[in-house]
């Protein structure tokens, strides 16, 4: 096996091995502080490895694992923030109760989420796509509180749901290939003519939008993001949904023009993203207006996968990872600072309020940030349609999500207590914040297209300038109505729908009566009799 595949191998056995040698009771009570070395290897392969590199294992456990441009970027910009946010779970959790056991869901749910981006075959990715769903039920429920708790069973329930999609969507994919696993790519490249194309693709687009969290798929995140610890937080929105963006990436045939299913995802993408704002304005606990801001993002990269499956664009996956890597690093960056600002005051507090700042107006695309050249790529894409213009206009909305966030964040921090913030917690957050300048400006001159004075001209600047200005004046319009604060609870159509459980349960019961009582004989005999003559008379009233 060479170095690469060696490395390649690694990523995913390390954080696994780590995960089954917490069966030593010794070993899983230092578990968390080795947290920040688990996704090592990850990060060197992201680096090192070159594209098509893959390792084979013998059959019949055969495992593929290769290194494309769209896995590496996702790959480098996760592993990154799983390290910091457990350097920062090792200082925040440290000596707490359920901390070793938190460490083994922790490392299990890693190895999940850094396997979907390296695995190259179908069975192989259900496996470590399932890993990843299940293993963040520990995750989300650690605090065993009833929030948590339910937050949990929402998850599960809609994560096993979405198995059953891609299991029946996977088995629909091997069923037509010679190999009883066969290659994705492989796989990929027959599903334009295969007769079951159009139930594979609703069965992988249901399934992925799933994890993405989109609408209506999404209820799960506003509920899970609050309820997890804070480390755990910042990895759910940063690098978990990611499974359902590279799991688009992978089964979605971008080298064959599908408009009908791309113009399909790119209307629910575009709804999705709207939708995120519109929730996320009315909401007033951080960790679940920064839930929804991810609801909206995603919505945004399903937008780019939607028109380049719509035009059979090629270069759609790599956008879409990039706009990816960016999402993770500024979002898992937000979490983070959360964390560090709670628990400042006083003048350290000053500097942690303004890098949050700088990360929460990247994500609506201040210039010179990584959201500024994820959008000014995307819309490159994305030409100038209508859907570059909904795009734009989502920048506006971004903004004053972010800029209610922000309030929040400040009233919030205003009474905070006299406990200083440690090296531990504040470390990882510049770490992340650092990496959220330097990997994308790295990374964008080796876009489709892109080169670095596309993100300085004057006319790239004004389009990401005036739709931050018209969503600062949306926000000054909007923090003036105070109806809109807590108008619609965290989990919004979730909590609709189990309002309305009863009035089903009243008008089923209701059915149910009267379905009873016609079975009697003598109502029976007189429905029947009334029936007879209304149909006689409609015949005698014919002419």
């Amino acid at each position: 096996m060479s170095a690469e595949g060696l490395l390649l191998f690694a990523a995913v056995l390390l954080p696994l091995g780590m995960a089954i040698s917490c069966l030593s009771r010794t070993i899983r009570a230092r578990a968390p502080s080795l947290l920040v070395f688990a996704p090592v290897p990850a990060m060197l392969a992201a680096w090192l490895v070159p594209n098509g590199v893959s390792v084979f294992f013998p059959a019949p456990l055969r495992m593929t694992l290769a290194l494309d441009r769209p896995g590496a970027i996702l790959l480098g910009g996760a592993a990154l923030l799983w390290s910091a946010a457990g350097a920062f779970a090792a200082t925040t959790m440290a000596g707490r109760p359920g901390t070793p056991g938190f460490a083994v869901w922790w490392l299990l749910t890693l190895t999940g989420s850094l396997g979907v981006f390296i695995v190259a075959d179908i069975a192989s990715f259900y496996l470590v796509f399932t890993l990843v769903s299940l293993a963040a039920y520990g995750l989300i429920v650690h605090e065993q509180t009833a929030a948590a708790l339910r937050a949990g069973l929402v998850y599960v329930v809609l994560a096993l749901l979405g198995e059953a999609f891609l299991l029946l969507a996977f088995v629909m994919l091997a069923a037509g290939a010679p190999d009883p696993n066969p290659l994705i790519r492989d796989a990929m490249a027959a599903l334009p003519a295969s007769p079951m194309r159009d139930g594979i693709l609703a069965l992988v687009i249901l399934g992925f939008a799933l994890k993405m969290g989109l609408v209506p798929l999404h209820v799960w995140l506003p509920l899970a993001h609050p309820a997890a610890p804070m480390p755990a937080s910042a990895v759910l929105s940063g690098v978990v949904v990611k499974a359902g963006v590279i799991g688009l990436i992978r089964f979605l045939p971008f080298e064959t023009a599908l408009p009908a299913w791309g113009a399909m995802l790119t209307t629910v993408g575009l709804f999705t993203a709207y939708y995120g704002v519109i929730v996320g304005i009315t909401q007033q606990r951080l960790k679940t207006i920064l839930a929804y801001s991810t609801v909206s993002q995603m919505g945004l990269v399903a937008t780019i996968l939607g028109v380049g499956l719509a035009h059979g664009d090629p270069a759609a996956p790599v956008l879409a990872a990039y706009y990816g890597v960016h999402h993770t690093l500024i979002k898992g960056g937000l979490f983070l600072a959360v964390g560090v600002g709670l628990v400042t005051r006083g003048s350290h507090l000053r500097p942690i309020l303004l890098l949050t700042g700088l990360l929460a107006l990247s994500l609506a695309g201040l210039p010179l940030t990584s959201g500024a050249l994820a959008k000014i790529a995307a819309k490159q894409m994305l030409g100038s349609g209508i859907a570059t213009i909904a795009m734009t206009l989502a920048a506006a909305g971004s903004t004053a999500l972010m800029l209610h966030f922000l309030a929040a964040l400040k009233r919030e921090t205003a009474a905070n207590a006299e406990t200083p913030e440690t090296p531990g917690q504040v470390a990882p957050l510049l770490v992340v914040a650092a990496a959220s300048i330097i990997i994308p400006w790295s990374l964008y001159p080796g876009l489709p297209g892109m080169n670095l004075s596309s993100a300085v001209e004057i006319g790239a600047l004004w389009t990401l300038v005036w739709p931050m200005v018209l969503g600062g004046i949306a926000f000054m319009m909007l923090r003036r109505l105070n109806g809109l604060r807590g108008a619609l609870p965290e989990g919004d159509i979730l909590v609709l729908a189990e309002k309305c459980a009863p009035l089903v349960g009243r008008v089923a019961g209701t059915f149910a009566k009267v379905d009873s009582l016609t079975r009697h004989w003598p109502v029976a005999g007189v429905l029947l009799v009334c029936i007879a003559m209304l149909l006689g008379g409609a015949l005698l009233s014919r002419p």
